[in-house]
């Protein structure tokens, strides 16, 4: 049995990889943490996981105070995985000392604001023990079946390298003001310093990296040098009044670190960005945007589109699916041969995903996906720690997940870098 140590939670997804009991960890988890706003909201989603009606949790919280958590949590040893989301700005780094540490990580992304922690990279990856980062878009089926359908080649075929558009494009839209497990999300201050938290060439394109390297099947294993060719980097700010920072923090104005930003009271966060590079050979683009309030019914938007020589991939959430998700393939040469073939797929699949059909579509052929195998992403994050559990419980650290971990982060800070200021 595993037993968990929280290093300083920052950061709601901590909390949610909790959100479900799980029969390898033990239900006595250690929180270090110094008192404050960010260690009472961790302690408050967690004991609000114990306490629902459905499928309540049973997690005991240890909270351990000490001047110096991360120095305390590694003397004292109380367990054997540490579970990181917090400040971006220095997480690496403390994953590399933890590794050095002999202890297991998984931390939530990004792992790094710029290309002055790359130097920790290799050393926080390499062999045991095991440093993961959190991809929950991997538990998402609309996502896991376009993968499926995209690295098919009956189905989609080759990449389509001279289609003149990018043959992976993944966009999302995401806000600065929404609702996270039912309640308004608080963020804290340093959210809005992007020395800190990241900027918009580092966050959610960290997702994007990993969903680009999914699409190309993963292996064999990824390397910077060999497999990115980086074209084009650039980011764009999105104005954050007073306002809308203390309807998202509770706090009532700016600290004095951002005050040297500001422009006539409103704060110009550089958390939009596009990144355009070829992976092996395939044009990439990633486009990340940040809005300042979730639109009521709403929520995050996401579309990927995969071009291939047979057909085309779009995956896509927003206002034209009213925010569900919805899965379209376009085949270049539709009719009865296509579907024929697109049916055998989805009969061969049932295992994996029970209950798949198809129907026609405005894009050419709609995946219906029975509501049983959608699943919220608050749930996605106790998978992900599954997943970390078996790879421990294998007794092996496989090298593929480790060479996609350094390569993507390499691209992220060499695209950063590109934007220097």
């Amino acid at each position: 049995m595993h037993t968990l140590l929280f290093l300083e939670p920052g950061h709601f997804h901590a909390a949610l990889t909790l959100r479900a009991a799980n029969p390898r960890i033990d239900p006595t988890i250690h929180l270090y943490a110094r008192p404050g706003p960010e260690r009472d909201a961790f302690l408050a989603l967690v004991r609000s996981f114990n306490a629902r009606t459905d499928e309540p949790t049973g997690w005991d919280v240890r909270v351990h105070e000490a001047a110096d958590p991360e120095r305390a949590l590694v003397e004292e040893r109380r367990g054997d995985i540490v579970v990181l989301a917090g400040r971006n700005r220095p997480k690496l780094g403390a994953v590399a000392r933890l590794h050095a540490a002999g202890l297991h990580v998984l931390a939530d992304k990004p792992w790094l604001t710029d290309g002055a922690a790359l130097p920790d990279l290799e050393r926080a990856t390499a062999g045991r023990p095991l440093a993961m980062d959190i991809m929950t878009f991997r538990h998402e089926v609309v996502a896991g079946l376009a993968q499926k359908i995209a690295t098919d080649p009956e189905l989609v075929g080759a990449l389509d390298m001279q289609a003149g558009e990018p043959a992976i494009d993944i966009q999302s839209v995401h806000h600065l003001l929404k609702v996270v497990n039912g309640a308004p999300l608080r963020r804290p201050a340093w959210y809005y310093d992007t020395r800190i938290q990241g900027d918009g060439l580092v966050d959610i394109q960290s997702h994007m990296a990993d969903q680009a390297q999914w699409i190309l099947g993963d292996g064999p294993g990824f390397s910077f040098e060999r497999d990115y060719e980086l074209e084009d980097a650039r980011r764009w700010t999105t104005p954050v009044p007073r306002e809308l920072f203390r309807a998202s923090t509770g706090l009532d104005d700016f600290p004095e670190a951002l005050a040297p930003q500001l422009d006539a009271g409103v704060l110009p966060l550089a958390c939009n960005g596009e990144i355009r590079y070829r992976l092996r050979g395939a044009p990439v683009r990633q486009r990340a945007e940040w809005g300042q309030r979730e639109p009521e019914g709403g929520g995050d938007a996401h579309r990927t589109t995969v071009r291939g020589e047979r057909a085309t991939v779009v995956a896509r959430r927003g206002p034209e699916t009213g925010f569900r998700g919805e899965l379209h393939v376009a085949p270049r040469e539709p009719g009865p041969g296509f579907e024929a073939r697109l049916s055998e797929k989805l009969a061969a699949w049932e295992g994996e995903f029970p209950g798949l059909s198809q129907r026609p579509s405005s894009l050419g052929r709609e995946i219906v996906i029975p509501a049983a195998l959608h699943t919220p992403h608050e749930a996605h994050f106790a998978m992900v720690l599954d997943d970390f559990l078996d790879l421990l419980d294998a007794g092996e650290w496989p090298a593929l997940p480790a060479a996609r971990i350094r390569a993507r982060y390499t691209l992220l800070a060499r695209a950063r870098e590109r934007c220097a200021g």
